[in-house]
């Protein structure tokens, strides 16, 4: 079983083929990954702190190994295989969890038509003729997501090979000294499993922690250490590969509002060689406390690809409606990867695919979790902040309506109730943790640099009973689950005593999470899961990948990355596309001439 049989307890990311992994939240609210929701800038609260600070939005979580003050966080060390013993369990918060689509027996390489990415003009990406027409050859690879994991992954498979610097002295004394074992050889072409031992982290994946160390060697001790890495374009090494996505490249960071500022270090948002600091001080653009916009976050991604000559393998606009593969054959099992291109005026244009290895990178955060009870379906339920917006500015909801019931102890409910306390509309606020639950995410998060987090966890505490208090207005219900909703607009709860206690409401903000939607996967993937007999979560239950490959130990050439495989930070998806393009050149190694 792989790394993530340890439920895989990571935080939220984003993603719609390709999203992954991100930062900050999406235009309809849900909470993305990475991960990737609410896209309303809220304006300093002036209400709760003397001086009001910039709000930044959630995106994928508390990036692993922060080194600011007032994080806690327990690391975790990989050992590997060679000495035989175990990692303990990740750490968990509440948060949000994940959107995508799955039948053509036609199987031509060349019936992929030229795309029109939406909404923004065209890059230069793959068309039909190259992916050669009239030819009946199999692509070595197909990759389903464009966000971060799939083009750290296309960066790799292009020819571009990390190798240690000359000279260079990594500040980790035993991988240093295994680094050194071998010079002159690629990171791709050695024991991934090696390397990775006794590094330690905030992830749970091996090889991202490696990856990490060889990218930001002292990062987590506030160190701005250069790379150890050097890259070299290696055109003979290259693995034909095309890369399907919905949106432009870099996935559903272009469906974010451009102004929200990430929550994890603008640094900590780069690709392989060419860092977010220098490409920003080259645009004349700062980052805001060390962090980045979406915005500018989504132009770096769609710029990597044009800048390391990327786009021939791109297609945008490419939605998947289905995999199928078959039994093994000599070169290994033959996927069929059907679907449709958007093209200019929302026409549609079908293609289907023959590939020898799939590699899912669509990132978690598409479908939001509900919560399953009597009522949940009535018009005044949501799962996305965007819906409160709507209803302040239709004045439908007013600082005189019934209270808005919000209900989740993640930063996507903790964005909902700043904004409803910015607007003076009264808030219950339920959650079934204890507000003292080190699980909490607030409890993970600088105070210094997230104090409108921590007031509402302050106001969580102090306001779970009516009482005078500067928070009028809200209410907090924790350890509280909600039983039903009437059509009368009556929440009915019950607390950790059983005491059941009834509510009027004016509009239910369901937040507490999301799902991946695999439904182009044969039984939505359901399979491929850690425990097939639970439902697929990126949070507790991750697709069951080998954890120095990322391929899939229940199917042979099937690949998963970021929140997919248990990784929920843009951080750290770029060590499962370091492990996966491992596997695959060494495939093509072994590929007879």
């Amino acid at each position: 079983m792989s790394k993530f049989s340890q439920s895989g307890k990571g935080i939220r990311a984003r993603g719609s083929h390709g999203g992954a992994t991100g930062q900050v939240r999406r235009k309809d609210g849900r909470d993305p990954e990475m991960g990737v929701p609410g896209a309303h800038l809220l304006p300093g609260l002036s209400s709760l702190d003397p001086e009001p600070q910039p709000h930044p939005m959630w995106a994928e979580t508390l990036q692993a190994g922060s080194s600011d003050p007032g994080v806690s966080l327990s690391a975790s060390v990989y050992t590997s295989k060679h000495t035989e013993s175990s990692r303990p369990e990740p750490w968990d918060g509440e948060a949000q969890t994940p959107r995508l689509p799955g039948k053509d027996p036609a199987c031509t390489r060349g019936q992929l038509p030229a795309p029109s990415p939406p909404p923004a003009p065209a890059m230069n990406n793959r068309s039909q003729d190259d992916l050669g027409t009239g030819s009946s050859e199999p692509l070595r690879v197909v990759i389903i997501g464009n966000g971060p994991s799939g083009i750290c992954l296309s960066y790799l498979l292009s020819g571009y090979t990390p190798y240690v610097k000359p000279g260079a002295v990594h500040p980790h004394p035993l991988l240093r000294r295994k680094l050194a074992e071998a010079p002159g050889v690629s990171i791709l072409d050695q024991d991934l499993d090696y390397l990775s031992e006794g590094l330690e982290g905030r992830s749970q994946s091996p090889v991202a922690l490696l990856f990490d160390a060889l990218l930001r060697p002292d990062t987590d001790f506030g160190g701005n250490m250069e790379s150890v890495l050097t890259w070299k374009r290696q055109k003979e090494r290259a693995v034909p590969h095309v890369v399907l996505g919905r949106n432009l490249p870099g996935g559903a960071w272009h469906s974010i509002e451009g102004s929200m500022v990430t929550l994890s270090q603008g640094q900590w948002m780069g690709l392989p060689d060419l860092q977010v600091k220098e490409w920003m001080r080259r645009k004349r653009r700062g980052l805001r406390n060390s962090r980045a916009t979406a915005g500018d976050i989504a132009h770096y991604y769609r710029e990597y690809v044009a800048k390391k000559g990327l786009s021939h393998s791109f297609v945008s606009g490419a939605t998947v409606t289905a995999v199928e593969w078959g039994t093994p054959e000599s070169g290994g099992p033959l996927f069929h990867v059907s679907g449709f291109v958007t093209r200019e005026a929302q026409s549609r244009q079908p293609f289907s695919l023959c590939a020898r290895n799939v590699v899912l990178a669509t990132g978690t955060s598409d479908s939001p979790a509900r919560l399953g009870i009597p009522g949940e379906a009535l018009p005044f339920v949501h799962y996305e902040l965007a819906a409160l917006e709507a209803a302040v500015r239709a004045g439908t909801v007013t600082p005189a309506s019934d209270p808005v019931l919000i209900v989740g102890a993640g930063l996507s409910a903790a964005d909902a109730v700043l904004y409803a306390h910015h607007c003076s509309v009264p808030v219950i606020h339920a959650f079934r943790r204890p507000v003292d639950d080190p699980g909490l995410v607030f409890n993970q998060l600088p105070r210094m640099l997230y104090p409108e987090y921590h007031k509402v966890h302050q106001m969580m505490r102090e306001q779970s009973a009516p009482s005078p208090s500067p928070y009028a207005g809200y209410r907090s219900l924790p350890e509280h689950q909600l039983l039903l909703l009437k059509a009368d607009r009556q929440a009915v709860f019950q607390d950790r005593d059983g005491l059941q206690k009834v509510f009027g409401v004016s509009l239910v903000l369901v937040l507490i999470g999301s799902h991946p939607d695999l439904s182009f996967l044969p039984g939505a993937g359901a399979d491929l899961a850690v425990d097939p007999g639970q439902p697929l979560s990126a949070k507790r239950n991750p697709i069951d990948v080998d954890p120095f490959t990322y391929q899939s130990t229940h199917q042979e050439g099937l690949y998963a990355l970021g929140p997919l495989a248990g990784d929920n930070f843009v951080r750290f998806v770029q060590g499962g596309a370091l492990a996966a393009a491992s596997s695959l050149l060494r495939k093509e190694a072994r590929k007879p001439p």
